[in-house]
């Protein structure tokens, strides 16, 4: 009974999501007015009026006060092929400031995407080639569309940071690095702990905080966008402008999404996540199961629901967060049909598992995998379906028919997919 009386209230907010969704947009422009909207899910603006001498004003009255739209910058870097939930935040943050007039700037890093951002690694990154930069970013870019305004004429620019980092000559990159110190650059997170384990900085690493901020020269971005680990990026971009003669930016950092373990940040690797390119069934079925001590953070991070009238039973408040993020990106009718899926337990587009158990000879190809779990029908068709581009393995597409794994271990909790409703994930 307590399980029908929670469906029955599930069902119930559902059905007034449009109703919710129409007040949303109601309040949209009296929240521009009173700028709550900018300070939703927000860890940090910066500067404040009193933490730099040279400022005396505030991003609030910059909005106000300003007679022009502003240009809000959010540099991604394509250095893999999919975005997951913790990635959509700050675009998400860049919607609303498009929602409120003013212009988006979107900046694919297809240079600096070669280097790789050094915050947080241990170890040097591998350089991508550019034809893996330029894959990279299409899929970007088709996964961001569901969130972006991407019609409105003057509300988004996109641009590639090749279109001005490749032409710095030598002067010009000196010029660059002139503005920092060795010690400036070793306070960055990371490399303090790298240089104290006598692990390895290499030149080209130092560069990468002074590209990602010229970008910010070459835009003239009045405020740049970032997880709390970019402050120290942001803050290089305003010292840069300060150089180049420009207002320094605002920098506005937003939390880091906690993934679907309830502990560490989210991140394919550890595969905690849910990934924008996700098969809808997949994607609910991932964040119904989102530990109750996170649900408040993803209501507030991912949606643009009122936070006083969510469900107050847990599972239901599981639920409609499931249904809220599968419509976002997918629509109405294919939340619903996720929604009726795994509450099914077994039917098409539900997750199932497949045990590599019984796979008893490693290394092993793709291709026979796939007939295996009965993805395919058999590994000939497995191979097809490879150099047909439908098959992917945590969202990232597989095209080479070839493609073999040595151990178990290297597939363990992924989920490999065939076609848009036909996926398993692959377990011990």
């Amino acid at each position: 009974m307590a399980e029908q009386k929670t469906d029955n209230f599930l069902v119930n907010i559902i059905n007034l999501t449009s109703q919710v969704q129409s007040v949303v947009n109601n309040e949209s422009s009296s929240m521009t007015q009173h700028s709550s909207w900018l300070h939703r899910g927000v860890a940090e603006i910066f500067p404040q009026p009193h933490d730099d001498d040279h400022e005396t004003e505030s991003l609030e009255k910059r909005l106000v006060n300003a007679n022009r739209p502003l240009r809000v910058k959010l540099g991604i870097d394509p250095t893999g092929a999919d975005i997951h939930l913790g990635h959509s935040i700050p675009v998400r943050k860049l919607r609303a400031f498009q929602d409120a007039g003013h212009t988006a700037v979107l900046i694919i890093g297809d240079f600096t995407a070669r280097i790789g951002d050094p915050t947080g690694k241990s170890h040097v990154r591998c350089q991508l080639t550019e034809g893996d930069v330029a894959q990279n970013a299409q899929t970007y870019l088709d996964q961001v569309r569901p969130i972006l305004d991407f019609d409105t004429p003057g509300s988004l620019e996109v641009r590639y940071n090749s279109e001005w980092l490749s032409r710095l000559d030598l002067g010009k990159i000196l010029q660059l690095l002139s503005t920092m110190t060795v010690g400036q650059m070793l306070a960055k997170e990371g490399f303090a702990e790298r240089y104290k384990k006598e692990n390895p900085i290499f030149l080209h690493e130092f560069l990468y905080p002074l590209m990602q901020a010229y970008d910010s020269v070459a835009t003239e971005a009045d405020v740049e966008l970032g997880g709390t680990d970019q402050k120290f990026n942001i803050a290089v971009g305003r010292d840069l402008q300060r150089h180049f003669g420009l207002k320094p930016q605002f920098g506005l950092l937003l939390p880091i999404l906690i993934g679907t373990d309830g502990v560490r940040k989210m991140s394919k690797s550890l595969n905690n996540y849910v990934g924008l390119s996700e098969h809808p069934s997949q994607k609910y079925q991932k964040i119904q199961a989102v530990p109750d001590n996170l649900l408040s953070q993803y209501f507030e991070l991912l949606t643009d629901l009122p936070l006083d009238s969510l469900p107050e039973n847990p599972r239901a408040r599981q639920e409609f967060l499931a249904w809220e993020i599968v419509r976002q990106y997918h629509g109405e009718a294919a939340a619903t049909e996720a929604k009726e899926a795994a509450k099914s337990g077994g039917k098409e587009g539900t997750l199932l598992e497949f045990s590599l158990a019984a796979i008893v000879q490693f290394p092993v190809k793709l291709a026979f995998i796939l007939g295996a779990t009965g993805l395919c029908k058999s590994t000939a068709e497995g191979k097809r379906k490879i150099q047909e581009g439908g098959v992917r393995l945590d969202g990232e597409k597989v095209t080479d028919a070839d493609t073999t794994f040595a151990a178990p271990g290297d597939l363990y909790f992924k989920v490999l997919q065939v076609g848009k409703k036909n996926f398993v994930r692959l377990v011990e």
